[in-house]
């Protein structure tokens, strides 16, 4: 079974965990409604709902297998829950961020860019 899946991270291309969706297929670019919050997370971003900023991203149709190892990689359902959103491509699933993000600063455009930290991490 075949699902979509809209990265905005360490997943998209060019970016240290892309490897991930190595055997994915890249259907397009895509930027939600204007209705989330984009956190910089050091090495990672996190988005939640509640906001006002549209964020940038990737949008990918993945097998349960690579779903899997998206899951693993998040922390889902512990760090990270997910929700579908609507795309081009039909509905995608968007992960967002479940802990405290008190101290942590909003990235206004909805666009992370991390060019300090291009290293693979994993749970």
């Amino acid at each position: 079974m075949r699902t979509r899946v809209f990265v905005y991270g360490t997943l998209r291309k060019d970016q240290v965990n892309h490897y991930l969706l190595e055997t994915a297929g890249f259907l397009g670019l895509h930027t939600t409604a204007p209705i989330y919050k984009m956190f910089d997370l050091g090495s990672y971003p996190g988005v939640t709902k509640g906001g006002q900023t549209a964020i940038q991203g990737e949008v990918y149709e993945v097998d349960t297998r690579v779903m899997a190892e998206l899951d693993k990689l998040e922390g889902y359902p512990v760090d990270y829950t997910r929700e579908y959103i609507p795309t081009p491509w039909g509905r995608a699933w968007i992960y967002l961020y479940r802990r405290s993000l008190r101290d942590w600063n909003v990235i206004p455009s909805g666009v992370w860019q991390d060019p300090l930290h291009l290293r693979r991490w994993s749970r």
